[in-house]
C-alpha cells in the first residue's frame, strides 16, 4: 500500500510539473505571438505548451549520480560533472527566466524591442531542450 501511495504522489508531482511547463510555454508563446505576426497561430501555442510540458516533466527532478566526496580521488573519474544534473539546472533556469520575463512584459503591458522578444524565445527553447536532454540522459543511465 505504501508503495502505491508513493507512486501516485510521484505521478501527481510529475503531472503538476508538466502543467507548469505548459503554462510557462503559453506565456512565452503569447508574448512572442503579439510581436511576431507569423507566430500567432494555435499550432504555435500548442507546440510551445507541449514542449514546456515535456521539458518540465522530464527535466525537473532528474535522479542525480551518487555523490561521494571522499571517494572522488579513488574512482578515477577526475571529479566528473553530472551532465544530466547540470543540463537540468541550467535548462530549468533558462526556461523559468524566459517565462518570468514574458509574464512581466504581458502584465506590465510593455512593448519590448523585437530583439528582446527573440532572446526570450531563444532562452525558452534552449532551456526546454536542455531539460529534455537532461531527462533523457538520467533515464537511460538507470
Amino acid at each position: 500500500m505504501r508503495f502505491r501511495v508513493r507512486k501516485f504522489a510521484h505521478v501527481l508531482e510529475r503531472l503538476g510539473l508538466a502543467m507548469a511547463g505548459a503554462a510557462n510555454g503559453l506565456f512565452v508563446a503569447a508574448l512572442v505571438g503579439t510581436s511576431v505576426a507569423a507566430l500567432t497561430t494555435q499550432a504555435f501555442l500548442l507546440l510551445m505548451m507541449i514542449g514546456g510540458a515535456v521539458g518540465f516533466y522530464l527535466g525537473i527532478d532528474t535522479p542525480p549520480l551518487p555523490f561521494h566526496p571522499h571517494d572522488d580521488h579513488n574512482r578515477g573519474d577526475g571529479g566528473k560533472i553530472d551532465a544530466a544534473e547540470f543540463l537540468s539546472a541550467v535548462g530549468t533556469f533558462l526556461a523559468a527566466t524566459a517565462a518570468f520575463a514574458s509574464v512581466c512584459v504581458i502584465v506590465l503591458r510593455h512593448d519590448p524591442h523585437i530583439a528582446w522578444t527573440w532572446m526570450i524565445m531563444a532562452g525558452w527553447i534552449v532551456g526546454v531542450v536542455m531539460q529534455i536532454i537532461a531527462g533523457s540522459i538520467a533515464r537511460f543511465r538507470r
